[in-house]
């Protein structure tokens, strides 16, 4: 089998950190096509060398835009690559931009579309994450989910049961399979000065709360009235929002919040693990925060990791000063102790092999 894994963001990265050396050892000849969504150091480099993945086959280089400019730029490319190419089947992964554009790009082409962490929801169409969610599953052949109620989800949409396959999330293993690496990963740690449960994490780039100042203001009132320190690396479209929203100096001696530059993949996991606390956005550090047993506070609307909230290592907040410091007192309470969900352990990687193996069922009107 033929296969091409396209990635583009973060996310994409630290899932198919396990899933390839599993494909290759499994002799399923699979090669990466990076889109470029994300292209500086801190957000794509840095996590293929710690994650120790092969180099992309593949760099389309779209760079960013509009939510439009950037799926019509990946469409193109990958059209133009899957039709030289044409692979046995495209895996995609996530909901960002390129997992959209590589299932258009791929049905239209009438090539099975492989969906990695697929049926997730949040009911949410405002997000765009639901909308390119939604849209990858229907143009589907097969769908890999992390949770039953995925699977779900995907039957009440109409897909066939025959081509959903619970393997469990890949992220979960991703986390469990580095965990020995940041062992005595201090220095990052150290280099901020921070004791470990001394601080609180967090990372908002998402624009239902970058995009509004009142928002990210009342997120900071929280921070500074929360009793600990905050360490928030800045996700490169989120500094200038905050600037706009008069948080430009908070770096730089303003109260407890301390704004720094993103950090690599393993780092960011050590300071995960450390924090007595994590106040997110992120879909993926939802997830990282529950493997790694710090307790978490989702500044959403809704998540569609509502499993991670299920299990007590998760709950929601409004972006609202009062609502994030409840939620974060509640968590800074709990004690932790949850048992990690169903299949999210070290083995997802093999059952997405087994899976493939066992062979992938055509749309109907592919040849």
């Amino acid at each position: 089998m033929r296969l091409i894994v396209v990635v583009g963001a973060r996310p994409n990265f630290i899932k198919v950190g396990p899933l390839m050396p599993a494909l290759a050892e499994a002799g399923i000849d699979a090669a990466i096509a990076h889109t470029g969504q994300h292209y500086d150091a801190s957000m794509s480099d840095v996590f293929f060398r710690d994650l120790s993945l092969p180099e992309p086959t593949w760099f389309l280089g779209i760079g960013s835009g509009t939510h439009a400019v950037q799926t019509g730029k990946a469409m193109i490319a990958l059209e133009e690559l899957f039709d030289a190419e044409r692979p046995d089947a495209v895996l995609v992964v996530g909901d960002v931009n390129s997992t959209l554009a590589g299932a258009l790009a791929a049905a239209k082409l009438h090539i099975p579309v492989v969906h990695l962490e697929a049926g997730l929801r949040s009911g949410d169409m405002s997000m765009p994450e639901e909308v390119n969610r939604l849209v990858a599953d229907q143009l589907s052949a097969m769908h890999l989910t992390t949770c039953a109620e995925a699977d779900e989800n995907l039957v009440a949409e109409g897909v066939e049961r025959a081509r959903i396959h619970f393997v469990g999330n890949i992220m979960a293993e991703s986390v469990l399979r580095n965990l020995a690496r940041i062992e005595d990963r201090a220095p990052c740690r150290d280099s901020y000065a921070l004791e470990p449960g001394s601080y609180v994490l967090a990372t908002v780039h998402r624009p239902e709360n970058t995009d509004h100042p009142e928002r990210l203001a009342a997120i900071a009132e929280a921070f500074l009235g929360c009793g600990h320190q905050v360490l928030f690396p800045v996700h490169p479209r989120t500094r200038p929002l905050l600037a706009e929203a008069g948080l430009s100096d908070a770096g730089n001696g303003a109260g407890d919040i301390r704004l720094v530059d993103p950090v690599g993949y393993l780092d960011m996991l050590a300071l995960q693990r450390d924090a007595v606390a994590i106040v997110t956005d992120s879909g993926g550090v939802q997830e990282e925060a529950c493997m790694v047993g710090t307790p978490c506070v989702t500044v959403r609307r809704n998540t569609e990791r509502g499993i991670t909230v299920e299990v007590g290592a998760n709950r929601l907040a409004s972006a609202e000063t009062d609502s994030v410091l409840a939620a974060l007192t509640e968590a800074l309470g709990s004690g932790g102790g949850w048992s990690a969900p169903e299949r999210w352990d070290r083995d997802v990687s093999a059952r997405v092999v087994a899976a493939l193996q066992g062979g992938i069922i055509p749309l109907k009107g592919y040849v």
